[in-house]
């Protein structure tokens, strides 16, 4: 009775932060069907603590404080990427003790980190003190307990996307739409439904062939795609004009906004849509993490396509090639060569990363350096954020600090403008997503960035157009640039 009491206690506590806590464009179902699922996922966490502990109890509060710790992230990150908690931002916490300037947090040795956690380990151990275990007093009959309810879970876990489980998910999840299915559900069972959605999407996937030979070289060429980040015309945030963004309407040969599969973080998305050419609707559940989904198995990459043309493939990130698993991933596009962070070692950082002027540089050194036809993907990372005092000597504001560095990146893009215009080149930049700036929250542009792209050496020089384009379509865009020299 007790065991039953702490459930339903955890069930109805859970809900409540739910419903109290839900996103306000999206009221909460009443649905049977729905509540019941809700609770069922309740009961499943609250099952999931009670196998470490067989502390009632303890169990019911571990369930509650998950939910409450989840709606909490979850609301942080909807207010400043406009996205609720999903299934993939879990692979993403391997990171956060790495890098915890990228995720809004401090290092785990900080006191205003350590000593909450610690206290929180001292509480448990208290508790585990206190409550008496609900285990059996027969030693043998604890014994199969404790191993027997992770099996049951584990079991659980492994044959849900199989069978009538799996069709019923697959009918109740036909694709994602997240904000609704949070209303709809809770936070906690669509986390659970979209994973084990996606797990089922993944078993389906092929298995790709390898890289693809390399064609035989024709002329110098040079395609050259940089990815800015958080870019967009400065004048769209209130800032002054930028002078690149002039060369770009009257220089380019295509220009406009680049509406991309987010705001304000997931560059992974952005990259993995103009590096593929698909669109986040192919994806299915795999959209949120397209590198964790397909790992960079893709047989129709842009550099899979530069190499069949005949030019080296180099990829280029001044920064960690841990981060997202990139340098596995682009390894597998097909990229031949990465130059990242540690090849930058004496380059000068502007705040707490490479400047975009150094990286302008180091690519312009590629370009020299090259025996033939080359194919350079470039991620600046000057940009990044958060955007907080002590960033730059003088300079406090987020948007003053952004507006710095976004003149470099103005300035770094128009030096790669004069040193190709005379060479059989193809440049691309593009922003991968807008600042997550106060100012400049979501529901901004439509998530929508900038792009141009310039072709040199050709003669007469094409009249500028202004077309605006989607991320995967720019992905597109870009094969004809690659493409045109296996038909040369």
């Amino acid at each position: 009775m007790n065991l039953v009491l702490a459930f339903a206690c955890a069930a109805a506590l859970s809900f409540a932060i739910e419903a109290l806590a839900g996103n306000p464009r999206h009221l909460v179902s009443r649905r049977p069907g729905d509540i019941a699922l809700r609770l069922l996922v309740y009961s499943l966490i609250t099952v999931f603590w009670f196998a470490f502990s067989w502390r009632p109890w303890l169990a019911a509060t571990s369930c509650v404080l998950t939910v409450a710790i989840l709606q909490v992230v979850s609301g942080l990150k909807r207010r400043i990427i406009g996205e609720s908690l999903v299934f993939s931002d879990f692979a993403l916490l391997r990171q956060v003790p790495r890098h915890p300037e990228l995720y809004y947090t401090r290092p785990l040795t900080d006191p205003r980190m350590a000593v909450p956690i610690l206290a929180g380990l001292a509480v448990v151990a208290l508790w585990y003190a206190l409550e008496p275990t609900a285990l059996p007093h027969e030693p043998s009959v604890a014994v199969l307990a404790v191993i027997a309810l992770p099996l049951a879970l584990w079991t659980l876990a492994a044959t849900t996307g199989d069978g009538a489980v799996g069709r019923w998910l697959a009918f109740r999840f036909a694709a994602p739409d997240l904000e609704a299915d949070v209303a709809r559900i809770g936070l906690p069972a669509t986390i659970l439904a979209y994973a084990l959605r996606w797990r089922a999407g993944r078993q389906d996937m092929t298995e790709a062939p390898t890289i693809s030979p390399r064609g035989a070289p024709g002329d110098d060429r040079i395609v050259m795609v940089v990815q800015l980040e958080s870019f967009v015309d400065p004048v769209r945030l209130g800032g002054p004009p930028l002078r690149l963004m002039e060369v770009i309407r009257t220089r380019a040969t295509q220009y406009g906004r680049l509406r991309v599969p987010a705001h304000g973080a997931y560059t992974m998305r952005t990259e993995h849509a103009v590096l593929t050419g698909r669109d986040a609707e192919d994806l299915g559940f795999g959209r949120f993490d397209p590198y964790l989904t397909h790992g960079g198995e893709e047989l129709g990459s842009l550099p899979r396509l530069a190499r069949q043309a005949g030019f080296e493939t180099v990829f280029i990130h001044p920064f960690h090639r841990d981060f997202f698993n990139r340098g596995a991933v682009v390894t597998r596009l097909g990229f031949d060569r990465l130059v990242m962070e540690e090849a930058f070692g004496e380059a000068p950082r502007i705040g707490p990363y490479i400047g975009d002027i150094a990286l302008a540089e180091r690519l312009l050194d590629e370009v020299r350096s090259r025996s033939g036809p080359l194919f350079l993907f470039c991620v600046t990372m000057e940009n990044h954020g958060p955007w907080k005092p002590g960033r730059l000597p003088g300079i406090n504001g987020p948007g003053a600090q952004y507006l710095h560095h976004v003149a470099h990146t103005g300035e770094a893009v128009e030096r790669l403008i004069a040193a190709l215009a005379d060479l059989p080149a193809t440049l691309c930049v593009f922003g991968d997503h807008a600042p997550a700036l106060p100012h400049c929250r979501p529901g901004f542009g439509a998530t929508t960035t900038d792009y141009a792209i310039f072709d040199f050496g050709s003669q007469p020089q094409p009249q500028p157009q202004r077309v605006d384009l989607t991320a995967d379509a720019l992905g597109r865009r870009l094969r004809r640039a690659v493409s045109s020299a296996i038909t040369a």
